[in-house]
């Protein structure tokens, strides 16, 4: 048993949960910054089109994230439910599949944008002033760095799927702090003044520093670690590729379901005033602390769930399951007290304008009564994942963001008016969690786990 390994297996369950989730965490955390690092930077020059360049090209990056987590999210599930299964050949197949699969997928995406990118620029909210500067911001963080940016986040998921979850946090935290490093060089005057395009060169470059990092480890690596990227892998791709992609297609289509969510949802309060929707901007950013620390606990206790899984150690996954759970929704609850009573002064962080922080304050307080659930929600989303149960996992998936949440949109806004739109994620989490639980025992009684 080598030292990975016994983190998945034998040590203690409270050390091996604090070993995985401590550096996932971290990471996501470093994400959390550097995703607000380009908007920041950008946003000190001061105009508008270069701010609005990024924010068009959001949806578009956002795909790159639900390509990695197909082959990123389903080939960590798939290679520790190997691993449980003492089938290390298994599980160096799976990281290779998975590793040309989600760089295929992103030279595929990345040329297909390109061919659309007016379109498609267009469709997410460009205009003949926005588009030069969006299409420029996008060549770099989507044509050019996309495939990048899929390797990084997906390497990072194979690595921590061996219990290595350090050495992913290493890769993931490097790449950005060096984006944010970056940015006020490539973006502001003085420098090289590139603007939002710079910003998308920074963003490039450190997610090419980063793949170049986990590539560099598993080279120094190979006979030590499982993870392999070896083309002659890829003959039995018959064989493992559909459990990967059915694993990781619930986590890809929630995401770019999230993108139509978001899009539905602002489309709503655009109906009402300019300070609502800048309101409701805010929000999005404040609530996103609370959730990348769940996915941060997700991704931690992943390798857990499905090598104990699928080694037959039912009682060793429950109480990692169990553990995870609890510091997950801790958080959320300090979140949830810390964002009700201090929701005023918080929105003013981002903005000075009175009526707009009067919207945004209303907002959090509603919205974030969402947070228990969903910090509930993801890692038994995650359960799912790690014990290879596509059904439970894609309809909470699909629940939680499209099927429901566009439907009580009209209703609520319907009954309740814009503060109705704020109260359908919390309705959405609580029946998806309540969804989630039944699965659960149900899996339970039919399965004895």
């Amino acid at each position: 048993m080598n030292q990975n390994t016994a983190v998945l297996e034998s040590m203690p369950v409270a050390q091996a949960v604090r070993k995985q989730i401590v550096p996932a965490i971290a990471s996501q955390m470093i994400a959390l910054i550097y995703n607000l690092a380009d908007t920041y930077f950008v946003g000190m020059l001061n105009d508008p089109n270069e701010t609005a360049a990024i924010t068009i090209v959001y949806s578009s990056f956002v795909m790159l994230t639900a390509i990695s987590n197909l082959f990123g999210v389903g080939g960590a599930s798939a290679l520790s439910r190997a691993l449980g299964g003492k089938k290390t050949e298994d599980a160096r197949r799976i990281a290779s599949i998975s590793f040309w699969g989600g760089l295929g997928c992103g030279i595929l995406f990345a040329i297909v944008f390109l061919i659309l990118a007016r379109p498609v620029l267009f469709l997410c909210g460009a205009t003949r002033a926005t588009y030069e500067t969006a299409f420029a911001y996008a060549r770099w963080v989507v044509v050019i760095g996309g495939p990048w940016t899929i390797l990084n986040t997906l390497l990072a998921n194979l690595v921590r799927a061996e219990g290595s979850a350090a050495q992913a946090a290493i890769g993931v935290s490097m790449g950005g702090i060096l984006n944010i490093i970056l940015d006020p060089f490539f973006v502001l005057p003085g420098f090289l003044s590139m603007g939002a395009a710079g910003a998308g060169l920074a963003t490039a470059v450190s997610n090419v520093a980063a793949t170049i990092y986990f590539l560099v480890y598993i080279a120094r690596n190979k006979g030590k670690s499982v993870i392999s990227i070896s083309p002659a892998e890829l003959r039995y791709w018959r064989q493992f590729l559909g459990p990967i992609l059915a694993t990781g297609f619930p986590s890809a289509v929630q995401y770019a379901l999230t993108v139509v969510a978001i899009a539905a949802q602002s489309r709503f309060v655009a109906q009402y005033t300019t300070e609502a929707v800048a309101g409701l901007g805010i929000v999005k950013k404040l609530d996103q602390l609370p959730l990348y620390f769940s996915i941060g606990v997700s991704n931690g206790i992943l390798p857990l769930l499905a090598y104990n899984y699928s080694a037959g150690n039912q009682e060793r996954r429950r109480g990692v399951f169990r553990l995870g759970s609890t510091i997950s929704l801790a958080f959320s609850l300090l979140c949830l007290v810390v964002y009700e009573i201090f929701a005023p002064q918080l929105s003013g962080l981002f903005i000075k304008d009175p009526v707009t922080i009067q919207y945004s304050a209303g907002f959090l307080r509603r919205m974030v009564t969402a947070m228990p659930m969903m910090s509930v929600c993801y890692p038994m989303i995650i359960q799912f994942q790690a014990m290879g149960k596509f059904k439970e996992s894609m309809v909470c998936s699909i629940l939680r963001k499209g099927v429901l949440d566009i439907p009580l949109l009209f209703l609520m806004n319907a009954l309740l008016g814009l503060n109705g739109c704020m109260w359908v994620q919390p309705i959405v989490d609580t029946i998806s969690l309540i969804v989630a639980g039944r699965f659960y025992r149900k899996l339970r009684k039919t399965e004895g786990i």
